[in-house]
């Protein structure tokens, strides 16, 4: 072991002659299926030993690298191996800096050395100024009495540079439109009552409204995507939420010719949810059932009191069809051609994940078309 004048600032800093390194390589192949663990896995995947040095290299790994084979790596540790910037900090590499006090990747490798398979997130900054999101497990296994350890990598750089960029498109995008919006509400306003372009300023304005709405509406379902959206719980009217959202797609241009009428027999009923969503939810299942519907249709909205919970309704004429009723809420299935679908998909999403409460539906050719959206009272 070479450990001569090697010194550390948090990780253990012995570390094995790349010869004895190669003798535990050589004892693993005898335990094939350990190299098929590691090729069957769809991550990058490594095992390492209790030095958290390199002894065995998936295939993929190896391609991910860019390098001739296994024994380019061999010996190596996990920021040695990625040319983080603080492993050639000190003498005894990866591990052993004050820096790597937070890197994820050690510390998952030190607490699987205790028996436990651990999950970390880490971030690489590479000596050529690159950086690295990486998601890494840690699984401690033994082979005959020496313990080692399963680590798997997933490189998360781009999704996490996709959603940074996402953040900033909808903040500039939001301020674009907010300007957008202030104007149109200015035109509304400056053009006389008798003026015939007032209703053309009207128009601005709604679709100006209406793209706001699909902007955040967007924005929100990313962040319930990544698990990022959080609630605000604040008291509402159940009659009052059907009310606003039949006001506004009577105005809806998908509305046309079309009626939007709420039950008479519905009930406001006061519970405690976040409205905003509530809101998109109940909106997304009209626009739904009003592009169902055809021309001098009405859809209904209604909503009533259970026991534990608050039922709300969306029914349109039209029926659907099996094939449909199979795949209604995946992702990216739609009635209405590609690159639609995310209607349904939003609505069992934020109600079900986030509110805590339940969707189904019900069609037949006699009678139409029922979603439902159930919300427990909480309090």
């Amino acid at each position: 072991m070479d450990s001569e004048e090697l010194t550390t600032s948090f990780a253990p800093a012995e570390r094995l002659r790349r010869e004895e390194v190669l003798a535990q390589r050589e004892r693993l192949y005898r335990f094939p299926f350990l190299k098929k663990i590691l090729d069957s896995n769809p991550n990058l995947m490594m095992i390492l030993n209790r030095e958290r040095q390199i002894v065995f290299a998936s295939e993929s790994l190896i391609k991910y690298l860019a390098v001739p084979d296994m024994d380019c790596l061999l010996a190596l540790r996990f920021g040695e191996m990625l040319h983080c910037a603080h492993a050639v900090e000190n003498r005894a590499g990866c591990g052993t800096t004050e820096f790597c006090k937070m890197c994820g990747a050690v510390n998952a490798t030190i607490e699987s050395q205790k028996s436990v398979e651990v999950t970390n997130e880490c971030r690489i900054l590479k000596e050529n100024g690159d950086a690295l999101d990486l998601q890494v497990w840690a699984t401690p296994f033994e082979i005959e009495g020496e313990l080692f350890t399963f680590f798997s990598i997933q490189d998360k750089s781009s999704e996490k540079r996709r959603r940074s960029l996402e953040r900033i498109f909808f903040h500039d995008v939001m301020n674009t439109i907010g300007g957008l919006y202030g104007y149109a509400d200015l035109l509304v306003e400056s053009v006389p009552h008798e003026n015939e372009a007032r209703s053309f300023a009207h128009s601005i304005f709604s679709m100006t409204e209406s793209i706001i709405e699909d902007v955040q509406a967007q924005k929100d379902l990313m962040a319930a995507e990544n698990n990022e959206l959080i609630t605000n719980n604040v008291e509402v009217d159940s009659l009052a939420i059907l009310n606003e959202t039949a006001a506004s797609y009577r105005a809806h241009q998908v509305a046309q010719k079309k009626v939007i009428a709420v039950a008479p027999d519905s009930k406001a009923v006061r519970f405690n949810t976040d409205r905003t969503l509530l809101k998109r939810i109940i909106g997304n299942m009209t626009k739904n059932a009003l592009e169902a519907s055809r021309a001098g249709d009405t859809v209904t909205l209604s909503c009533h009191d259970r026991e534990d919970s608050v039922l709300f309704n969306v029914h349109n004429l039209s029926f659907m069809p099996r094939e449909a009723q199979l795949q209604i809420f995946n992702r990216s299935f739609s009635t209405k051609g590609a690159g639609r679908g995310l209607g349904t998909y939003s609505i069992k999403l934020l109600t079900e994940r986030y509110l805590k409460g339940q969707v189904s539906f019900v069609t037949s050719e006699k009678e139409g078309t029922t979603f439902t959206a159930s919300f427990p009272k909480l309090t």
